[in-house]
């Protein structure tokens, strides 16, 4: 099943800010880099990417790949963005609950994209020092597979507990396998013992199937979120 496009991002204020900064920078001709951290779930996906983005560079301006490696982002990821004042491009992965902490804590910004065409538009813009459009993603809770059960008519049920926010009914979830995308859709199903429920909170047991996607293991973790589109513009200076 084909991903939905999903240009979301994970941003705190001073990420926000330092971008802006770059971009106004690159509008008065004084940076050269958009300094990039590139992570992916196949080398594949990953060199591709690496190659479009660099083709990008003009005489002016380029974009400088600072790492570009498979699996989810971790902290080593985000201290190297960190210390180059550059974001982080996460391709059908997500970053590991430690390294989106210090991302939150050092100003860095993490996109997440599954549409590799998309990733080359935004850094386009960067060079270009503009900010695109965007989708803002509000992570609003995981649950980790502990069991998983064949139930008839129905296929298979993940056993889970909730490990942070809640799980709601109606929003959109995705599947994590070691942090790398697995299947992005909806829930099937969310029950606590027998009973329907539109929503369970972190602590607590609960029965989940993903619609029309079946293939769940113990370990995985299923994240459920909220997207809206967020314009960006630069500040007048």
């Amino acid at each position: 099943q084909t991903l939905t496009d999903n240009r979301a991002e994970c941003t705190a204020a001073g990420a926000r800010g330092s971008l802006d900064d770059m971009f106004e920078q690159i509008k008065a001709g004084e940076a050269a880099q958009v300094p990039l951290v590139i992570k992916g779930d196949v080398q594949g996906s990953v060199e591709a990417i690496a190659g479009a983005v660099n083709n990008l560079s003009t005489d002016e301006v380029k974009a400088q790949v600072l790492h570009a490696g498979v699996g989810g982002i971790n902290e080593s990821d985000i201290a190297l963005a960190t210390v180059n004042g550059g974001l982080v491009i996460g391709f059908n992965v997500r970053a590991i609950p430690q390294a989106r902490d210090l991302a939150k804590r050092d100003g860095v910004e993490i996109r997440y994209y599954n549409i590799i065409y998309n990733v080359v538009d935004d850094v386009r813009a960067m060079l270009e020092g503009e900010l695109a459009p965007t989708l803002e993603e509000n992570l609003l809770g995981s649950a980790e597979i502990r069991e998983v059960f064949s139930v008839s008519r129905v296929g298979k049920v993940a056993g889970c507990m909730v490990t942070t926010g809640l799980i709601r009914r109606d929003s959109r979830v995705r599947l994590m396998r070691d942090s790398v995308v697995i299947h992005e859709g909806n829930l099937g199903t969310l029950r606590r013992f027998k009973d329907d429920v539109r929503e369970v909170q972190n602590g607590y047991e609960c029965g989940i199937a993903l619609e029309n996607y079946n293939d769940i293991q113990v370990g995985d973790v299923i994240e459920c979120f909220e997207v809206q589109e967020v314009a960006r513009q630069l500040e007048a200076g």
